[in-house]
């Protein structure tokens, strides 16, 4: 896991407890594309996770309680392109 991935990964656990988090660098996946800085650059992530604290919340909510946790992590020059699946325990 790389330096940008562990602190999402510090940063989600901190503010959530989820009971699941996965998080993915997909950077690899867009060289050349628009926000990818380099080859070893982290800038495009995927997060799958489970909090209770989702329960009975809206998918924007979720997202917008993924994007308060990462703070800073979430600008052009840090994170380019975010991906989010959020879900309560016992969902699909």
């Amino acid at each position: 896991m790389g330096k940008v991935a562990a602190e999402i990964h510090a940063r989600l656990t901190a503010a959530l407890s989820p009971s699941i988090l996965e998080v993915i660098d997909d950077s690899h996946q867009h060289h050349g594309h628009a926000g990818h800085r380099g080859d070893d650059a982290e800038s495009h992530f995927t997060v799958k996770l489970v909090a209770a604290s989702f329960a009975g919340q809206s998918r924007i909510a979720r997202q917008r309680a993924v994007y308060a946790a990462l703070g800073d992590l979430v600008a052009p020059d840090r994170i380019h392109a975010l991906r989010i699946i959020a879900a309560a325990p016992g969902e699909g």
